[in-house]
């Protein structure tokens, strides 16, 4: 797939206020800080698409992108920011889970996991989450360009041993670079992929 067009939406604070016009959502989230704004930077090739911070908990509402004119690219709220309020954390937690649970446009959540460090405690519970509610995702591991390729095998092999729960089956994943641009044909083909799959179902004829 190549994106030739992108163009922003609009931020909502509820799933509920989302665009209601049944296009295809593949929606991006991951803990604080993890990489996710230049994920989406490098997949769209719009340096600056997405604000890019050094300060984590920016993205603090549902950000839509129409990608192609045919789906939309959704920048979700990072969990797990420490410094945030209470208060803040609960409304975030809520337009989350909100979302994830309640959107039946949702293809696919591409959750981002930084590869540099031991699966984490709440992207663990994360995950979980979403097996728990049946919400379809894979994962991204980010920032492969700051380890050696033995120590990405490592590190994945890892992590994926953790995520290998009895009766749970491994989702997707693939290794990204925002620097390098790792990743990046896989990530947009597996979208292309579900995308025309989606197609055929709807064109097959009822018998």
């Amino acid at each position: 797939m190549t994106i030739k067009d992108v163009e922003f939406v609009a931020s909502f604070p509820k799933e509920s206020a989302c665009p209601k016009d049944g296009r295809p959502e593949f929606a991006f989230i991951g803990r604080s800080n993890v990489g996710k704004s230049s994920l989406i930077n490098m997949l769209t090739n719009k340096k600056g698409l997405a604000k890019v911070s050094v300060t984590p908990g920016k993205t603090q509402l549902l950000n839509f992108f129409e990608i192609n004119n045919k789906w939309y690219l959704v920048d979700l709220p990072g969990y797990g920011y420490a410094r945030a309020s209470k208060d803040k954390k609960d409304t975030f937690s809520k337009m989350i889970r909100g979302y994830l649970e309640m959107r039946t446009t949702l293809y696919i959540a591409f959750v981002l996991i930084d590869i540099r460090h031991p699966l984490q405690k709440i992207d663990q519970e994360f995950l979980e989450w979403c097996g728990e509610k049946s919400v379809p995702y894979a994962i991204i591991f980010t920032k492969a360009d700051k380890l050696g390729k033995k120590q990405i095998h490592e590190n994945v092999k890892f992590i994926v041993d953790e995520l290998l729960i009895p009766s749970h089956e491994l989702p997707p994943y693939f290794i990204s670079s925002s620097e390098t641009k790792q990743g990046k044909d896989e990530i947009l083909a597996y979208i292309d992929s579900i995308l025309k799959a989606d197609l055929t179902q709807i064109s097959e004829p009822i018998l």
